[in-house]
């Protein structure tokens, strides 16, 4: 069994703020879907109509609050330093030294 490394593993932390609130918005149309069907679940005590009324509020509330939360992150995220791309091998071309580049079609 291999002992643990000294060095425990360290993530930037603007950079791991960063990712969170991109999850954030992400998830941010999922999380209004379900709250917008919430009142389908609701139903009477007696199995009688709801008031529709009191389910408008409720949909008008939920709206200004994903329009809050949608503006709160999207300011977060352009304060929030850029993060650079990660490059992997498939997307560095390999050139030998001393030729010249290709270009896209390949002439």
């Amino acid at each position: 069994m291999k002992p643990p490394s000294a060095q425990p593993l360290f993530l930037a932390r603007q950079s791991y703020r960063r990712r969170r609130l991109m999850d954030a918005a992400r998830l941010l149309p999922f999380l209004g879907a379900f709250l917008f069907l919430i009142p389908v679940l609701w139903g009477g005590a007696d199995g009688g109509a709801r008031s529709t009324a009191s389910d408008g509020i409720y949909l008008i509330v939920v709206w200004a609050g994903l329009i809050v939360a949608a503006f709160v992150i999207s300011r977060a995220l352009m304060r929030a330093p850029e993060v650079p791309p990660a490059t992997g091998p498939a997307e560095t071309p390999v050139t030998e030294p001393g030729a010249e580049p290709a270009d896209r079609h390949g002439t």
